[in-house]
């Protein structure tokens, strides 16, 4: 295979439309532009989303984000969070109380990530596998 012998797909490519060949061809004289204004001439273009110098929809809507309510409502806790604690049994309440989790939370869950060398009995808490299997070899339990 040589360089001068590359061609593209056959049906790939088509020949440009010849424009403003005189009125007997459809893209005489106008060349299928009409007649007059700003998208008949040359380089008549505007910028995307230009409403004719009315505030254009992506400036007149408010920049808002999303949030989802119950993000603020779940958080999560580290197995050494809790081994720092120093509590036998552990409860959302109790979380709170330390400042370990924000005071709106509903639901907390417990992942594996640090050891815990004590038994400490959890309620109430979502718990990972890796987590359970952690506080269970140290002797604790999940409710």
């Amino acid at each position: 295979m040589f360089l001068n012998t590359i061609k593209p797909a056959v049906g790939s490519t088509k020949k440009a439309k010849r424009v403003g060949r005189g009125i007997g061809c459809t893209d005489g004289k106008t060349c299928g532009r009409g007649h007059k204004g700003q998208k008949s001439r040359s380089g008549g273009f505007h910028k995307v989303g230009f409403e004719g110098g009315q505030m254009p929809l992506q400036r007149r809507l408010p920049k808002v984000g999303f949030t989802a309510a119950k993000s603020s409502q779940t958080s999560q806790v580290r197995l050494s969070e809790l081994s720092l604690l120093g509590l036998a049994t552990i409860t959302i309440e109790d979380l709170i109380q330390n400042n370990t989790v924000h005071k709106r939370t509903k639901v907390v869950k417990v992942f594996k990530s640090g050891t815990i060398d004590k038994a400490i009995t959890i309620k109430g808490l979502k718990v990972t596998k890796g987590a359970k299997e952690e506080i269970e070899k140290a002797g604790g339990k999940v409710e």
